[in-house]
């Protein structure tokens, strides 16, 4: 029976890291593609859309937490197996803080800007094809710098692998440790977290009634050319809704995994990979629901129509 149990989890284990191969992997070329599409306006000396400013900066956010998330420590069944130095533990898990960090933060700005376009309407418009696209930069680049003082204390906290003597747990020793989080820093960290989902879900939840709103009183009103428009608005803020809500749900369930992660010893490597698996899964959505899902293609930036 223990023979049994223990090749039972090492083929759940195979299975975690194979999908978290596939998540990596599929995520980081969606990714490229959208980087691709959003940025590629300035080699024609065209001026980037606010949308997409913030999407190129979820992009490369998400790629880079795609990127230490196929850390070896995790696809150790794949590569050949190196014990992980302190350096590169600290560094790995500095950059997927901060990664994580912006990732939840440009979420949360796309989220106010496709909330603010709905409430001012046309002015909402001509204000964004003014000077708006800088502040919405700056806002950017305001995320990256907050997550990285946000998280400057994490490489203090993370050290690497503990070496273990006896044979009991041998899979620990690739796992890199933590250590020194008081209960102010997990307060911190929440509070933080909690402020971004509750911006997202407020906006969402006003975006939602004002598209119901919205469609209660023109239906009947608008014009070919209006109603052209307005569905290109109403298809954007329903690819916000439809992002927010995956990245909400998302969130919670990694939530209860670490959770479980912490309280439940006997079965930490397994939710461990769960866990990855989880925090890979929003890089790797995200961009196909914004590629697939573009407001001035029906279809897809993929296919004609």
């Amino acid at each position: 029976m223990p023979y049994q149990n223990k090749a039972q989890k090492a083929t759940e284990e195979l299975a975690l890291q194979t999908l978290l191969l596939f998540q990596v992997g599929t995520g980081t070329l969606a990714n490229i593609l959208l980087f691709v599409h959003n940025f590629s306006p300035i080699f024609t000396s065209s001026r980037l859309r606010p949308t997409q400013v913030i999407v190129a900066n979820l992009a490369v956010a998400n790629v880079f937490l795609l990127f230490v998330t196929a850390f070896p420590a995790n696809i150790m069944v794949f590569v050949p197996r190196i014990l992980p130095t302190n350096l590169q533990c600290k560094i790995v898990f500095f950059i997927r803080m901060v990664a994580r960090s912006t990732n939840m933060c440009s979420t949360c700005v796309l989220s106010i800007h496709q909330f603010v376009t709905l409430v001012l309407g046309h002015w909402g418009r001509l204000m964004f094809q003014g000077g708006t696209p800088n502040v919405l930069s700056y806002s950017c680049y305001c995320c990256w710098l907050l997550s990285v003082l946000y998280n400057v204390y994490i490489p203090m906290k993370v050290t690497g692998p503990k070496n273990t003597d006896n044979g009991t747990n041998n899979n620990s020793k690739w796992v890199c440790s933590t250590s020194g989080f008081s209960v102010g820093m997990a307060i911190l960290r929440f509070s933080h977290d909690a402020t971004f989902i509750s911006i997202m879900i407020w906006t969402s939840v006003s975006m939602v009634l004002l598209l119901h709103r919205h469609h209660q009183r023109t239906q009947h009103m608008l014009t070919p050319n209006q109603n052209q428009r307005g569905h290109a608005e109403t298809r954007a803020a329903q690819t916000v809704l439809m992002l927010v809500v995956t990245f909400v749900g998302l969130y919670l369930l990694n939530f209860l995994c670490i959770i479980f992660h912490t309280f439940l010893m006997d079965y930490r490597l397994w939710l461990r990979h769960v866990n990855e698996v989880l925090t890979a899964a929003f890089p790797t959505v995200s961009p196909f629901l914004l590629l697939f899902r573009d407001p001035k293609d029906p279809c897809s930036v993929l296919f004609n129509c």
